[in-house]
């Protein structure tokens, strides 16, 4: 469903997220530089640590989701 590319950004983002239950292992980071190679890599890192960011400070800061119409 996913292509290569789309599934190394998830894995790694996935990794990431819950970097605490063992970090980010070897198989995810080779898939993700080899499909995100050069400045991609740390343009990726930068998107995925901005959304944790948000999603942590709208979690402690118990942020509802807005109403959107149906």
């Amino acid at each position: 469903m996913f292509s290569e590319r789309e599934q190394a950004a998830i894995a790694l983002t996935e990794a990431v997220t819950l970097i605490s239950e063992g970090g980010v292992s070897d198989d995810v980071w080779a898939a993700a530089t080899q499909q995100f190679p050069g400045q991609e890599m740390p343009m990726l890192l930068m998107a995925i640590s901005a959304i944790n960011v948000w999603n942590r400070l709208a979690v402690a800061t118990h942020q509802a989701l807005p109403t959107l119409p149906a």
